[in-house]
């Protein structure tokens, strides 16, 4: 199976603790070309502070309510996961786990538990600990849960001893092992008796992790920061880290790079709009970082609505884009043509697929073959924050004005609006994202944003469906075959783009602007570079 370390279904001899520090390297320069800058951040009591401006604010510090790139910050630096990505192309690494094995019948996953890894509180993760972690995320519904309650088994999770946990799974499913970086580890004895169910009150305040970095303060509005856990398993090499972290909330896109230029903040996202970027190329102090990156860029269309659902209506719409503008005029060449929903540079994606180009004569003819009518406004929200989202939907507005369809253009923040594209009724008409890598396998893109029985998570929010392609992603997600299941995704992927489910706009690159005075940072389209651990400043 794709990911895991063996093909004969076991993940082989785990790695020795020295022999897992070596593998993944640390106190490496993943990226190379840094500058000397005297910019520090310091912390009360003399210790450095490293702090990143987000775009948007933290719906919650629960890592089983969150799961979107916003929070990755939350669960790469606080919680520790079975499995963890790194560097690029991401590679799946054992992290609390050693090793896996797999079952012949490819029903039961067996993951062997590293001894001596603590929760921040100094009790040891166990594999009791693992079993309650995955069946609270299944029981709240929340968060990364749409990837496990289909397959998991709630009875067939396991611990069979102290550090040996079996996850019983109701079919098989072949990216299991892609997935389990998605799944956070909890302290149980922590939420014993904490307000909520499973504690989740207490914990969307508070932290219940193992990971390389200890909560100290939460604001929902402002940010998070925490202190290094110096007890993390897999240790600290002097000298080569920093004490205090800070993700601090900065909305505006121009109060980032300005924060960033001053030296108010150490570095932040790295999808801002092409003018920021090439002015932080510009600065003395700065530089941009360039990395393959796979995040798709999208404009969602809610099928179940009229007019969407009518596909000769969202043909039209598709038609309405000017895709070559907005790639090369407005984003100057920076981002590459992805015609369907799953990124070009990931395998599953079909290389002669040509999606659909701006041509408003094929429009207005599949206009004239909709038997729903457009009598009625439509609404398009871009994300506060995100300059990108409102630069596409002008561009939409002004295509679909052309056609006598008038776009009515509401801003709203990405917890607003991940929040309501979960629901049927109040998901919009249309809304404007990216889909970033949270796991390397086509699953990440089209199974989740286009199986109908992944309704009631954001990224199905099209609410697409078509039974032939339910068919054919289920048998994609059950088949360990790489190449049997690339040939499923990319039937899959031409029958959607047939279906015009949403309009699908550019496959991007990170350009990570960063002060010279940080060392050490580490690139993984999972997360995109928000990991802190192997982060120092000079």
């Amino acid at each position: 199976m794709e990911g895991g370390s063996s093909s004969n279904k076991t993940g082989g001899r785990g790695l020795s603790r020295r022999e897992f520090i070596k593998a993944v390297g640390i106190g490496s320069l993943a990226l190379s070309g840094f500058r000397l800058s005297p910019v520090r951040a310091w912390a009360a009591g003399g210790e450095e502070r490293y702090v990143w401006g987000c775009p948007s604010e933290f719906q919650s510090m629960d890592p089983h309510a969150i799961y979107d790139v916003t929070s990755e910050n939350v669960r790469l630096n606080l919680y520790d996961h079975l499995y963890r990505y790194l560097d690029n192309p991401p590679k799946n690494y054992p992290w609390l786990a050693e090793s896996y094995s797999v079952s012949n019948d490819e029903l039961k996953w067996t993951f062997v538990l590293r001894k001596g890894a603590k929760f921040h509180n100094g009790d040891e993760v166990t594999a009791e600990a693992v079993k309650y972690s995955m069946e609270r995320l299944l029981s709240l519904g929340k968060g990364a849960s749409a990837l496990f309650k289909p397959v998991v088994d709630p009875d067939g999770v396991k611990a069979k001893d102290r550090y040996t946990v079996e996850f019983g799974l109701k079919e098989p499913y072949a990216p299991f092992l892609s997935i389990m970086p998605t799944f956070c580890v909890v302290n149980p004895k922590v939420l014993e008796g904490k307000p909520g169910p499973w504690g989740s009150e207490w914990l969307s305040k508070n932290d219940a992790g193992s990971g390389a970095y200890v909560l100290e303060d939460y604001s929902p509005g402002v940010g998070w920061k925490a202190k290094r856990f110096k007890d993390h398993w897999m240790g600290w090499e002097e000298g080569q880290h920093v004490d205090k972290i800070e993700f601090r909330t900065i909305h505006e896109t121009a109060s980032r790079v300005m924060a960033l230029m001053k030296g108010d903040i150490h570095g932040c996202d790295g999808y801002l709009p092409v003018e920021q970027i090439e002015k932080l190329e510009k600065a003395q102090d700065i530089t941009v970082y360039e990395e393959q990156s796979m995040r798709i860029f999208l404009i969602r269309m809610h099928n179940q609505r009229a007019p969407f659902n009518d596909v000769h209506v969202r043909r039209a719409i598709s038609y309405a884009f000017d895709y070559d503008a907005f790639n090369n005029q407005v984003l100057k060449g920076r981002v590459a043509r992805n015609p369907g929903p799953i990124p070009n540079t990931m395998w599953g994606a079909p290389g002669d697929l040509q999606g659909y180009t701006f041509d408003l004569k094929k429009a207005r003819e599949e206009l004239k073959m909709a038997k729903v009518k457009v009598d009625r406004p439509l609404n398009i929200h871009p994300m506060t924050g995100y300059a990108q989202t409102d630069d596409a939907a002008l561009i939409l507005q002004a295509g679909l004005r052309e056609l006598g369809i008038k776009v009515n253009i509401i801003r709203e923040t990405w917890p607003t609006l991940s929040g309501k594209a979960k629901d049927l009724n109040t998901s919009p008409d249309m809304w404007i994202h990216w889909v970033s890598t949270y796991y390397a396998d086509p699953e990440n893109w089209i199974g989740e944003m286009y199986s109908s029985s992944r309704w009631g998570a954001w990224k199905a929010s099209a609410w697409y469906k078509n039974p032939e392609v339910d068919d054919i992603l289920k048998k994609a997600r059950t088949i360990s075959d790489q190449e049997v299941r690339r040939e499923l995704y990319e039937k899959a992927s031409r029958i959607v783009v047939n279906d015009a489910a949403d309009i699908w706009i550019y496959n991007t690159k990170w350009y990570g602007p960063y002060r010279n005075s940080v060392k050490g940072l580490r690139f993984c389209p999972i997360g995109n570079g928000q990991e802190c651990r192997w982060i120092h400043l000079v």
